[in-house]
């Protein structure tokens, strides 16, 4: 029936000369020198290093940049010995701030570290015992989502957007504009016909820099070896450029605005062409169902595309604390699937592990993977378990398809 009903919208389209859908969608980025990514970068390396030596180790770590200083606080409850300090001082070190000038000094600034245990309330509605399978870390709900736009399968603008602000990290680390500094913004906008992109039309740069280079150059430069090689194929002559539009941005990073661990959460995902459930991933071990359950919700609908069941497709996964099983999945692929949308949430059932301990096991979750993941993207980048496509024959033959 629905797709029945696509072909006469379709040719009602046709024969009456309705008008194309044309719309702009925008999707930021940041670098990993942004104040909120320093703070996600610090509680992933953390969490991190108690997995190398305690895989179930039970993480909550939030991390505060602030001119300074690093505040580190939560909930861990682990065997694992680590320096925290340490951790914080090389996170920093990596991502660049080796001078009180940046916005923060690696060696110089005040690491705070103020961490408890997690609470034995939630605990034991996580714990494996023998009457009991290993729960949901809290209530919630959790979204994937997918398009056909992109090889990655991901919507165009964030996966730019991205890029830019690695390319921004890329050059000034090998030296090619040695006066970039760490911190910076990128903002891409599409154009989109009938949800296909067409063209980027502007694109934002914010990016810190030393104070003796001059506005004319710096734009130069950031179009020739940070804009172009990025997104050659999608500028033409009306592609709009805004870079550092108030003219300066040598103050940055924590001296400039105060970081915190999950507060990119739209950044973290698709850019807001998908909708959030509103936990952030950053610092959290697997058993949180806020990280791990949106890494399966991804991995579901990235099949989903991959095997041409639909061109776009979000799914929704929702937990209890305590509970194994989700107590609800939904999914919306925007009028683009070749069978009901419900045929497939009965399907997600059959194919892939939604509990726990299931999801855990079966994307690999106990293991150091988590820095990598909080900046840039959790993703889009096929360095993750959660971005294979291996589930593709599976919904096939359960559709028979």
């Amino acid at each position: 029936m629905k797709r029945l009903s696509l072909l006469i919208l379709a040719l009602f389209s046709l024969c009456y000369g309705i008008e194309e859908r044309t719309y702009f969608f925008t999707s930021e980025s940041v670098t990993e020198g942004h104040p909120d990514k320093i703070c996600d970068q610090i509680s992933d390396a953390i969490l991190d290093a108690i997995l190398k030596q305690d895989p179930q180790g039970r993480v909550a770590c939030e991390t505060v940049s602030s001119k300074g200083s690093i505040l580190i606080t939560g909930e861990i409850t682990t065997t694992a010995t680590i320096d925290i300090n340490a951790i914080a001082r090389n996170t920093l070190e990596e991502i660049g701030y080796i001078h009180p000038n940046y916005g923060i000094s690696a060696k110089e600034c005040a690491i705070m570290p103020l961490i408890n245990k997690q609470s034995p309330d939630i605990a034991q509605g996580v714990n494996i015992t023998e009457n009991h399978e290993q729960g949901a870390g809290d209530q919630g709900i959790m979204f994937g989502y997918a398009s056909s736009e992109t090889e990655e399968l991901m919507p165009l603008p964030i996966l730019l957007a991205h890029k830019l602000a690695k390319r921004l990290a890329d050059v000034r680390k090998a030296k090619i504009l040695p006066w970039l500094r760490p911190d910076g913004k990128t903002q891409v906008t599409v154009k989109y016909v009938n949800d296909e992109p067409i063209e980027v039309t502007k694109i934002v740069i914010a990016a810190q820099h030393d104070p003796n280079i001059p506005k004319e150059e710096l734009e130069e430069f950031i179009k020739e070896y940070v804009i172009y090689p990025v997104c050659k194929n999608y500028i033409n002559e009306n592609t709009q450029f805004h870079i550092n539009a108030t003219g300066l941005f040598v103050i940055g990073g924590p001296e400039a605005d105060a970081g915190l661990t999950g507060r990119k959460i739209i950044v973290d995902t698709y850019g807001g062409m998908g909708r959030h459930g509103g936990g952030c991933f950053s610092g959290k071990d697997p058993s949180k169902v806020d990280r791990s359950a949106a890494y399966m919700a991804r991995y579901i609908a990235k099949n989903i595309v991959a095997a041409k069941i639909a061109k776009r497709c979000e799914v929704q996964l929702s937990y209890c604390i305590g509970i194994a099983e989700p107590i609800s999945i939904y999914v919306n692929t925007f009028g683009t699937s070749i069978v009901p949308e419900q045929e497939i949430e009965e399907v997600i059932r059959k194919v892939f592990p939604l509990k726990p301990y299931e999801i855990i096991s079966h994307l690999n979750l106990r293991q150091p993977i988590f820095k990598k993941t909080a900046a840039y993207g959790h993703f889009g980048r096929n360095i993750f378990s959660w971005e294979k496509t291996d589930k593709i024959e599976d919904l096939k033959n359960e559709l028979c398809l």
